[in-house]
């Protein structure tokens, strides 16, 4: 039987985990979890109150029988989910780091990696690799979120990033395929095109990093890219996914949050999630921040469970997806390198 829940990455309410998300893991297992600093919906603390409070949840994560990995989102700056109002450590902008000595840079990613491996945390979902193209972008620029808009400046800073996190045995995870830098529409709000604005040395940064960063992998956003795919955005595109796979075959492809306003507008969140590992992902982001939907991650694994069933090529891809979704369990274990 298909163990669909392998292939999500969800998110929940509380500073430990609840029988809901427990009982998903016993019938479909689980990939991974993604830890929120802040309640987007109630307000307050969401799953980070401490660092002994992560590191207690983390393990209870980890003794799952799946041993789902836990993500978080440790940009810097405005996007930091371990504060350092929390006990966590410092981490600066994304632009900000760009502009810091080479030592002092070297000195704050080695410490933040570190913490987060020391947590429990296996991944963070970063760096953001887009050119910084439009400053005026409401999520990107305008919040310091891109390290530059020259591509080796970017590929410099991830690269930092990427000695930090192999030293430390933590996975990273490029962001967000195909570059959302030059956007005018902020995609966890409104549909999000990219149409005309992906230059290719923005692709080649997230193909060639992907490959070169410990954990090998890429979030892709929900930005439409109408060359490439004239109905889909990126996250449930399969020509999207196809253009990645020919630079990197075994590169694990996750989404972004399936709940964004950019891509509830294309499909709701069980389709998306269909839609999205017929593709060719390997893992999507439920995030159950933006939007409560205990009940549709069921619903959502069962009907990935009954398509594997009527459907044998789609079973075999996911069946390889999973082979690359053990392989960086392993990894995080540190089982495997």
């Amino acid at each position: 039987m298909t163990r669909a829940g392998e292939h999500f990455m969800l998110g929940f309410r509380g500073l430990a985990l609840p029988a809901w998300l427990r009982a998903f893991e016993r019938e479909h297992g689980l990939g991974g979890v993604i830890l929120f600093d802040r309640d987007v919906q109630l307000g307050g603390v969401r799953n980070v109150e401490s660092p002994a409070q992560v590191r207690a949840l983390c393990a209870e994560v980890h003794a799952l029988p799946s041993r789902p990995l836990v993500f978080v989102d440790q940009e810097g700056g405005k996007v930091r989910r371990l504060k350092p109002a929390a006990g966590f450590a410092e981490l600066p902008s994304a632009r900000a780091f760009a502009a810091l000595p080479d030592a002092e840079a070297r000195r704050i990613a080695a410490a933040s990696c570190a913490e987060m491996k020391a947590l429990g945390i296996d991944y963070d979902l970063a760096p953001v690799v887009d050119l910084d193209s439009n400053p005026e972008n409401p999520n990107i620029g305008k919040i310091e979120r891109a390290f530059s808009a020259d591509a080796a400046e970017v590929r410099r800073c991830a690269q930092i990033f990427g000695a930090a996190a192999r030293a430390a045995g933590l996975g990273l995870c490029v962001k967000h395929f195909p570059g959302l830098g030059g956007a005018r529409t902020d995609s966890h709000l409104a549909l999000t095109d990219l149409s005309g604005l992906i230059a290719p040395e923005q692709e080649r940064l997230f193909t060639e990093l992907a490959g070169e960063l410990p954990g090998r992998a890429a979030l892709f956003s929900h930005g439409f890219v109408r060359e490439w795919d004239a109905r889909r955005p990126a996250s449930i595109s399969p020509a999207a996914v196809a253009r990645f796979r020919a630079a990197q075959p075994d590169a694990l492809l996750m989404t972004d949050d399936l709940q964004m306003q950019g891509l509830q507008g294309a499909a709701g969140t069980v389709d998306a999630v269909v839609q999205s590992l017929a593709a060719g992902i390997d893992l999507v982001c439920i995030g159950n921040n933006l939007l409560a939907q205990a009940d549709e991650c069921v619903e959502a694994a069962c009907a990935v469970r009954e398509r594997a069933v009527r459907d044998a090529r789609f079973a075999s891809q996911l069946a390889t997806s999973r082979e690359r979704i053990a392989a960086r369990k392993r990894f995080a274990a540190g089982v495997e390198v």
